[in-house]
């Protein structure tokens, strides 16, 4: 993939509070992604709200935001920051949310921020069970028969025509 041309500052969204031995890959992946983009000359801030990650080393991204991981908070640091571009692909389902809710809010189009790493019809795609089956449906695959429910009435209905064993969880899959 050739090198982007027409950003030149990049904010990474964090994944917020972590416990040890727990989500420890965001942390990597985005201390990763802040050297890697450093090394092809952007600009890169990062927001997160967990200042005992190596992500957050104040050496490490050009400006660090200590910040609560919620949509008023990073539309707030985006106003004054200013970058053209957030990558929340570094910061698991947290940063996801966020971006699908900055997006929606119409916070990234006013402020002339572009979405990189992923689109927001990706996130939905990946995250809605129902999406995702329609996806493989409409490339050829096939996937085990399935149905989404709202109610406990609606969920025998279902049983009644599916042979066990059964799999039932939730719709959001990386919720």
């Amino acid at each position: 993939m050739p090198k982007r041309t027409d950003i030149r500052k990049i904010m990474i969204i964090g994944s917020g509070p972590i416990v040890i031995g727990q989500a420890g890959e965001f942390d990597y992946s985005g201390t990763q992604a802040v050297q890697a983009l450093k090394e092809e000359g952007y600009i890169v801030s990062l927001v997160n709200s967990n200042p005992a990650t190596i992500m957050t080393d104040p050496d490490l991204a050009d400006k660090t935001y200590m910040v609560p991981l919620t949509v008023e908070a990073l539309e707030r640091v985006l106003e004054v920051d200013r970058p053209d571009a957030i990558l929340p692909t570094m910061g698991g389902q947290t940063a996801l949310n966020l971006a699908v809710s900055l997006s929606d809010r119409g916070v990234l189009s006013r402020l002339g921020i572009k979405l990189i790493g992923i689109s927001v019809d990706s996130i939905r795609k990946a995250e809605d069970r129902g999406l995702f089956k329609k996806a493989m449906e409409k490339i050829g695959l096939s996937s085990p028969k399935s149905f989404v429910v709202h109610s406990l009435e609606e969920a025998n209905r279902a049983l009644a025509s599916i042979p066990f064993p059964v799999l039932i969880r939730a719709s959001f899959t990386l919720g």
